[in-house]
């Protein structure tokens, strides 16, 4: 509204159905029309659920790009609450590929090929079954495969079933879900090579986040989705890679975290019930929630 008021061009996409949210949302709504600023309210149709700004600025006489890009809400009070990754770059790609998204949301636009912007309703589920279905065939090959993934909730067939041929295959996969799990891991012959685990801690996890080993080309990918049918079908939705092997390695190492969580981490088991994990033996207490809250929360993070 700032930015509005003082003269810049301000385009915001607001989805008035967010739940809970809706009766703010139109009062957000009402507040940046009248400071000036272009409100759209998404596509009909479909629920616009991803969180994605596009900022041109001019410096030194050029107009240079920005795109943030998440996978939480644009929420004060969630923010405090939720746990969630954001990314903020002027990778050319990216950036024309986020103003290609917003040019469909305002109807000025139709839909374009990204470059490495992965889009629901249209690239995103087909993306990830492509990716899964890659760590089969290396599975497959004899080489090493693993997936990790962390999300809120899973329920779509089709993913579900991927993940149970890549399990069969040989491919290692660790999946962190909060909510909804349809999918039952370790049974023989099916999903023996699956492990579903869920933190239940001080912060609500609310992050999407999507590693294959890709045959040591590893790959990461943050979302605003989760692996659900309303997702990926009915919603529009980004999903955006993790690139540098710094970064890489930090979201991945943060991933792990999660994997050996012994204090606030309960274990789905094959016959649907959850287990809570907890030290064994000689094994210290170990917290995901509290060893990133301590990491991030320094006043000077380092990326090794």
């Amino acid at each position: 509204m700032d930015a509005a008021r003082n003269g810049k061009e301000v385009t915001a996409v607001i989805e008035l159905r967010a739940r809970f949210d809706e009766e703010s949302n139109l009062q957000l709504a009402s507040r940046l029309q009248a400071a000036g600023a272009v409100v759209i309210y998404g596509v009909v149709g479909f629920k616009t659920h991803a969180k994605m700004m596009l900022i041109l600025r001019r410096e030194a006489g050029e107009i240079v790009r920005y795109a943030h890009l998440g996978t939480g809400n644009y929420h004060a009070g969630n923010a405090k609450l939720y746990t969630d990754y954001s990314l903020l770059t002027s990778d050319d790609a990216l950036c024309e590929d986020v103003g290609k998204l917003f040019s469909q949301l305002i109807g000025m636009g139709k839909t374009l090929r990204m470059k490495k912007l992965l889009h629901a309703p249209f690239t995103l589920k087909k993306g990830m079954l492509d990716m899964i279905a890659r760590e089969t065939q290396f599975a497959l090959d004899g080489k090493p495969a693993h997936i990790i993934a962390k999300f809120n909730s899973l329920t779509d067939p089709k993913i579900i079933r991927a993940l149970y041929k890549a399990s069969q295959s040989g491919v290692r996969i660790d999946l962190v879900v909060r909510g909804m799990c349809c999918l039952r891991p370790g049974i023989v012959g099916v999903s023996h090579n699956i492990h579903v685990r869920s933190i239940i801690g001080r912060f609500l996890e609310h992050t999407r986040v999507f590693y294959f080993l890709n045959g040591g080309e590893e790959q990461m990918f943050l979302s605003s989705a989760d692996w659900m049918e309303r997702n990926l079908d009915k919603r529009v939705e980004t999903c955006f890679p993790v690139e540098g092997k710094k970064l890489i390695m930090r979201v991945k190492k943060e991933l792990e975290s999660y994997l050996t969580d012994n204090t606030h981490s309960w274990s789905l088991q094959s016959d649907g019930r959850y287990v809570r994990n907890t030290p064994t033996g000689n094994q210290n207490p170990r917290s995901a929630q509290a060893t990133l809250l301590e990491k991030l929360g320094s006043p000077i993070l380092t990326v090794n």
